[in-house]
C-alpha cells in the first residue's frame, strides 16, 4: 500500500466518458464518496476496454490485463502510462481499506471474457453464467457496500442478487451486439426452446433475482440508498424493454430514453420494504 495518507479532496479520477444505463457517481451519491467511486469505475472501465476494444490480439489483451494486475498489487505507488488510473485508486484503497481481492476478481472476469471470445466459448446453463457474475458483477456491489459501511451477511447476499441481475439484464440487452462479436451468453441448455419462450424465461429469472436483492435499498443509508433505488429501477425498466421486444432483442438493442427516467424516479419513490415479498415477475 501507499505510505501517504490520502485525503478525500486529493483523490482525483478519470471522468466518466462512457454511456451507462445506471447511475455512476451521480449527483445522488454522497459527495465524499464520489472520488472513490469514480476511481473504481475508471479502473473497471479501462480494464474492460483492454478486454473488449481495439484490435489487440488475444495474447496482447491478456498481457495487458496481467500488467494491470501488477499495477493493482504494486506496493510502491503507480507509475507509467496507467498512473492516472492507479494513483487515485491506490489512494482510495488505502483511505477506505478497500478489499483488493474484489478488484482482482474483476480482472479475472475480463480475462475470462477474452479467452471465451477467442474460443467462441458458450455457457452451458444459468448456473455457469451466475458463476461468471461472481467475478464480473458482484464485486462492484460489495465494494460499494464497503464504502457505505454496510457489511452484514444479508446485505451482501442482496447486493450479489442485484448485481447478478443487472449483469444478466445487460447480457439480454446486448444480445444483438455480443453475438456478432463472438460472445455467447445464452445458456446452451435452453437454446432448444422457441425464442419467445426462451427470452421470457431468461427475463423472468433476472427479475426474480432483482426481487431477491431489492430490499437492500432500505439498508443502504441516505443518498446512496436513493441512488440504489434508481439502479434497481433502471435495471427493471431495461428488462421490461427486453421482454417487450421478445425475439427481436436478437437484432435490436433496447435503451433507456429520457422519458424513462421520470417513470423510474416515480417507481423509486414508491419502493416499500414489503413490496418485494409477493412481487410476481
Amino acid at each position: 500500500m501507499l505510505t501517504k495518507q490520502a485525503n478525500p479532496q486529493e483523490v482525483q479520477a478519470l471522468p466518466i466518458t462512457h454511456p451507462e444505463n445506471f447511475p455512476v457517481a451521480s449527483i445522488l451519491c454522497p459527495p465524499h464518496l464520489r472520488p472513490a467511486i469514480a476511481a473504481i469505475y475508471a479502473f473497471a472501465r479501462a480494464a474492460d476496454d483492454i478486454a473488449d476494444e481495439g484490435q489487440l490480439s488475444t495474447d496482447e489483451r491478456l498481457k495487458s490485463l496481467t500488467a494491470f494486475r501488477h499495477e493493482l498489487l504494486a506496493t510502491n505507488g503507480a507509475s507509467g502510462a496507467q498512473a492516472d488510473i492507479f494513483s487515485p485508486l491506490h489512494q482510495v484503497i488505502e483511505q477506505f481499506t478497500l478489499p483488493v481481492s474484489l478488484l482482482d476478481d474483476l480482472l479475472k472476469a475480463f480475462e475470462q471474457d477474452v479467452k471465451a471470445t477467442a474460443q467462441g466459448a458458450t455457457y452451458p446453463n444459468l448456473s455457469a453464467l451466475l458463476s461468471y457474475c461472481q467475478f464480473s458483477a458482484n464485486p462492484v456491489g460489495r465494494l460499494l457496500l464497503h464504502l457505505y459501511g454496510v457489511n452484514d451477511a444479508q446485505a451482501l447476499l442482496r447486493s450479489d442478487a442485484i448485481c447478478s441481475a443487472l449483469q444478466l439484464i445487460n447480457f439480454w440487452q446486448d444480445l444483438s451486439e455480443d453475438i456478432p462479436r463472438g460472445r455467447f451468453y445464452l445458456p446452451q441448455d435452453q437454446a432448444h426452446k422457441e425464442k419467445p419462450l426462451l427470452i421470457e424465461e431468461l427475463c423472468a429469472h433476472a427479475h426474480q433475482l432483482m426481487m431477491q436483492g431489492a430490499p437492500l435499498v432500505h439498508q443502504v443509508p441516505g443518498r446512496a440508498g436513493w441512488e440504489l433505488r434508481l439502479v434497481v429501477q433502471g435495471g427493471l425498466r431495461i428488462l421490461e424493454k427486453v421482454r417487450a421486444l421478445g425475439p427481436e432483442v436478437l437484432t435490436n438493442r433496447p435503451r433507456l430514453r429520457p422519458w424513462d427516467f421520470p417513470l423510474m424516479l416515480w417507481r423509486a419513490l414508491w419502493m416499500r420494504p414489503r413490496q418485494w415479498e409477493n412481487q410476481a415477475p
